[in-house]
């Protein structure tokens, strides 16, 4: 009878028969395992110029992205203006975060009134009245009833437009209420819908609305042959600004004077200026991709046409340092304010702060000047306060 063979056993003569198989490992693995020997230290340098090589592979991969983004950009916001528009207002921005607008109490404004009014029917906008500081002892537990009797005093006020992002409680804004409060103004601000807890969105055209709505309101509170009405806008709030008094003295009722804070000439030339166009200010077609996109939302905030048809009393403060609104976009609108007929024989005046104050963009309220500043221009005495 044949035997049969074992593979088992087959494949062990097999590997008998060649004495060189021993060495060679599973797998044909190469490398020290397979006999090849290095001088020491040459096997932990083999891998260094592979990781070099990945190192810089992933650097080319992260340039490739942040270049694919830079040129995605403005494609998409032409293609999305609505983007645009809410980089101009950036009402999404509520710094400071988790601040109770309903109580002006927890920013140190013990004499501060907060309510809420319809500009239009279906949707509320949120008010701030703080009354001057000489009032305070006896502001303490009162309702909407007394702060609105305290416009029957002699005390002027002030309507104040704060510019895009935050709300009405923002720090910078709070601190100017203050500083006005202890001259002996009234400061009634509020949040533009959109902003902060007023209702719906926002836009140049519902942002004058409601400005036009709060010095309509104020006026039928006042007594206007001795109570005077200022305006104060600030930033983006001196775009409302200009576009209120506009209708104002068209309609034949200016305000007793306009105040405008670190302003701009139009949004095209303040979009074009500001920080964040630097990185694409100089690439072809600019324009065409950001600025001709705020246009077609239809935000023009167009000072330098408004202040032609002016006729009331303008000052301007702007810092030399502020980098969010140049100072030569200010100079520039004084300038073309000085030469409208419309302001002729109103009183202009524009007032610089140098760049060692480093007041920037919204810290001119610090300046010890102001009170002077305010008292030259409005030809009004300030209280001390007590």
């Amino acid at each position: 009878m044949r035997k049969r063979n074992n593979p088992v056993t087959a494949e062990h003569d097999s590997g008998n028969s060649d004495p060189d198989l021993k060495q060679r490992p599973a797998g044909g693995a190469v490398g020290p395992a397979a006999g090849v020997r290095y001088e020491p230290g040459e096997e932990r340098t083999m891998g260094k110029p592979f990781r070099r090589l990945g190192l810089v592979g992933k650097l080319k991969r992260i340039v490739l992205w942040l270049l694919v983004v830079y040129v995605s950009i403005p494609f998409i916001i032409k293609l999305c203006p609505s983007i645009q528009a809410k980089l101009v207002f950036l009402n999404f921005v509520r710094l400071p975060y988790f601040i109770d607008l309903k109580r002006p109490l927890d920013q140190g404004l013990n004499h501060t009134h907060n309510f809420y009014t319809e500009p239009e029917a279906g949707f509320k906008i949120g008010v701030w009245h703080t009354v001057p500081a000489q009032m305070w002892r006896e502001a303490q537990g009162k309702d909407g009833d007394w702060f609105d009797s305290t416009f029957t005093s002699t005390h002027p006020v002030i309507l104040y437009l704060h510019g895009n992002a935050g709300t009405r409680g923002g720090d910078h804004r709070v601190q100017l209420y203050k500083v006005l409060s202890s001259l002996g103004y009234h400061v009634v601000t509020f949040d533009y819908r959109g902003w902060g807890d007023s209702d719906g969105s926002p836009s140049e055209v519902g942002m004058t609305a409601d400005a036009l709505f709060m010095y309509d309101w104020l006026r039928q509170h006042l007594d206007k042959d001795k109570t005077p009405l200022y305006i104060w806008g600030h930033s983006l709030g001196t775009g409302v600004a200009t576009n209120l008094v506009r209708r104002l003295c068209d309609r034949g009722s200016p305000p007793d004077a306009l105040i405008l804070e670190s302003p701009f000439t139009n949004i095209r030339e303040e979009a074009r200026s500001h920080p964040f166009s630097m990185v694409y200010r100089y690439l072809p077609g600019f324009d065409w991709f950001f600025l001709d996109a705020i246009t077609a939302n239809n935000i023009r905030f167009a000072s330098d046409e408004n202040v032609n048809h002016i006729s009331c009393p303008m000052l301007i403060l702007h810092a030399e340092d502020d980098t969010v609104v140049p100072f030569h976009l200010g100079k520039k609108l004084y300038h073309l304010a000085s030469r409208s007929k419309s302001l002729s024989g109103h009183k202009v005046q524009f007032v610089p702060f140098p760049s060692s104050l480093a007041y920037k963009h919204k810290f001119i309220y610090r300046s010890p000047e102001l009170p002077n500043i305010l008292s030259d221009f409005l030809g009004t005495s300030h209280p001390i306060t007590q």
